[in-house]
């Protein structure tokens, strides 16, 4: 796996996109801060920008089938990148609807950017390295996440935010530039015909899934990191005002971010000794002790302590989701799949922002962690105990016949 040059391309191409990323959040909510104090109009916003992702998920999904996976990639990637200009007229306007421009676009390029480059991976490389590659890459993400963070920290004491902003279109151009010498051959390993693709939607997933029922329970299971995931940035913001540090958000970031990166780093060696339905269920329930454990945010150690157990829960869950998807789901349908998969996060994830800055806003951090967390357990349980049955039921059927 490591002589392969597209496996180099994709992971470089990840940190430095990961770097533009993440100088361009902490830059969204700096100027969030400064602009718009409610937490449920910051919610609102940023939901703006997930609903237009959504609305062009059919059409990404569809495209990605029938058309190259790499030049899907080369126009989101583009878009991406002229999407920062918008962003500059808006700190140079001080406008608040510049900045919706801005979000629009850029989650209508992560809407078909995302879609294929999950396709594109199957074909990179061998099935047998494709968990320790998803594990990899997201630790590369992670790794990009935490210098990201951390360096637009520094830089917007040292420099203007429109600075960071051009330092985020130069991270996004140059990933445009990396994405042309990735060379793979899309009709291998299966990959069905483009054309089947061309008139059909979503309707030609359904099936496949329903008749799936690992890849069934796992989409249901990925919504429950959602819970927490929806509103991170908003329950940063407030931990850091609840505790009166802006120190506090650093060191959220990173020590989720390490623990995130040690159990994408240990997954290869747990998945040898846990099923991955037992991998699954053990992250989400722990997702939700991390949640619960909130209702202390007051106090800086067991803050720290609930985000290290939420990265590394998640650190275990999403590269065995990803596997899971990957190589149970026909490659033929793997752009819609992907896109349909990728849409259905954007809308529980809209769902979840809004609640998050509604709830702050009404009830505070505390009370809405608990509430959340309880929620994320009980989801848990139910999920795990229709999933038992399900096998059971199965097992029996085999053993009849």
């Amino acid at each position: 796996m490591w002589r392969n040059k597209n496996v180099w391309i994709l992971l470089a191409g990840e940190f430095i996109a990961g770097l533009g990323l993440w100088l361009g959040i902490i830059g969204n909510l700096e100027f969030m801060q400064e602009k718009i104090p409610s937490d449920f109009f910051k919610s609102l916003l940023l939901a703006a920008g997930l609903l237009a992702g959504i609305v062009v998920g059919p059409m990404a999904g569809r495209l990605t089938d029938q058309y190259s996976k790499k030049m899907v990639m080369l126009v989101s990637g583009f878009v991406r990148a002229v999407s920062v200009v918008f962003m500059l007229i808006a700190i140079q306007t001080g406008s608040v609807w510049w900045m919706l421009v801005f979000l629009v676009l850029l989650q209508i390029s992560a809407a078909f950017y995302f879609p294929a480059l999950q396709a594109a991976i199957p074909l990179v490389v061998e099935e047998k390295d494709l968990l320790q590659l998803n594990g990899v890459h997201m630790n590369v993400a992670t790794i990009s996440r935490i210098i990201g963070t951390a360096a637009a920290g520094i830089l917007l004491v040292a420099i203007p935010l429109d600075a960071v902003y051009l330092l985020s279109m130069a991270a996004y151009v140059i990933l445009f530039g990396m994405t042309w010498f990735l060379q793979f051959d899309e009709n291998k390993k299966g990959n069905a015909s483009k054309g089947n693709a061309q008139n059909q939607g979503f309707k030609d997933v359904f099936p496949i899934i329903l008749k799936l029922p690992i890849v069934m329970m796992t989409l249901i299971l990925t919504l429950i990191p959602l819970i927490f995931l929806g509103g991170f940035n908003l329950v940063v913001i407030n931990i850091s005002e609840l505790q009166a540090s802006s120190a506090i958000k650093g060191w959220i970031y990173t020590a989720e971010g390490i623990a995130f990166m040690s159990g994408a780093f240990l997954i290869k060696k747990i998945n040898d000794k846990f099923s991955p339905y037992k991998i699954l269920f053990s992250s989400s329930m722990l997702i939700g002790f991390s949640q619960l454990l909130l209702y202390f945010a007051d106090l800086p150690v067991l803050t720290i302590i609930a985000f290290l157990l939420f990265g590394f829960s998640v650190g275990c869950f999403f590269p065995t989701a990803a596997t899971i998807f990957q190589t149970r789901v026909p490659k033929e349908y793997h752009g819609r799949f992907f896109s349909f998969r990728n849409m259905m996060d954007r809308v529980f994830f809209q769902v979840v922002l809004l609640m998050t800055g509604f709830l702050l806003d009404a009830v505070g951090l505390q009370n809405m962690s608990v509430m959340f967390g309880v929620l994320s357990i009980v989801m848990t349980t139910i999920f795990f105990l229709k999933s038992r049955n399900l096998r059971a039921t199965s097992e029996a059927e085999q053993n009849a016949s």
